[in-house]
């Protein structure tokens, strides 16, 4: 229920050729003072990005429900789309690994945008319930990355799921609320069962 970018040295040096005269012609450091950091500005929401329900980005607990309730629904329902962009960072990602015919494997990537085009119709016909059944955590400072076992089904009280997988979802804190930057999953399958460890929270 998604990316961090390198500058190579041409934009380093495109970067340099803008730095005002004056910044140039600054006064040099006193000997031995330390010095003072400047970080970058953060980066700006897209235009018409949704705000997010506070209660939805408060913790890692709250946006990992929110991500697994706004998919979820019976067939027709209609998804509170608002609600998944919100949660999302403005560069964030998604991404489905599968299995080609032949026995390889591949990366289908995604924007939430084509997320939403590709299930909105899909929805209106077929229910579909994604609930989480276990959870391990790592978190350090600003960064967190959650692999969440999920289970799928088409009724919210089917006794068996047609689905399970792994949710791999990488968050950031801007110091004022979580944001998905990234979301990959993969569904167990014949040749791939979910181990005993992502069973069980860790």
């Amino acid at each position: 229920m998604n990316r961090l970018t390198q500058l190579g040295a041409a934009a380093l040096l495109a970067a340099a050729s803008c730095v005002p005269a004056a910044a140039q012609q600054a006064t040099p450091p006193v000997p031995g003072a330390t010095p003072t950091a400047i970080a970058p500005p953060p980066p700006k929401a897209a235009p018409g990005l949704p705000a997010a329900r506070p209660a939805d980005v408060a913790s890692i607990d709250a946006i990992v429900a929110a991500l697994y309730d706004v998919i979820s629904g019976p067939a027709g329902a209609p998804r509170d789309w608002d609600r998944m962009r919100s949660l999302f960072a403005p560069e964030g990602r998604m991404g489905a690994v599968g299995m080609r015919p032949d026995g390889s494997y591949v990366l289908r990537s995604l924007t939430p945008e084509d997320y939403i085009s590709r299930n909105t119709k899909a929805f209106a016909t077929m229910g579909f319930f994604e609930t989480e059944l276990a959870r391990t955590t790592e978190t350090f400072g600003q960064i967190a990355h959650v692999f969440s076992t999920y289970e799928a089904r088409h009724a919210k009280d089917d006794a068996k799921p047609f689905m399970r997988g792994i949710n791999s979802i990488q968050l950031i804190h801007d110091g004022k609320r979580w944001y998905v930057l990234n979301l990959i999953w993969r569904a167990e399958d014949s040749k791939l069962q979910l181990p005993e460890r992502y069973l069980r929270n860790g």
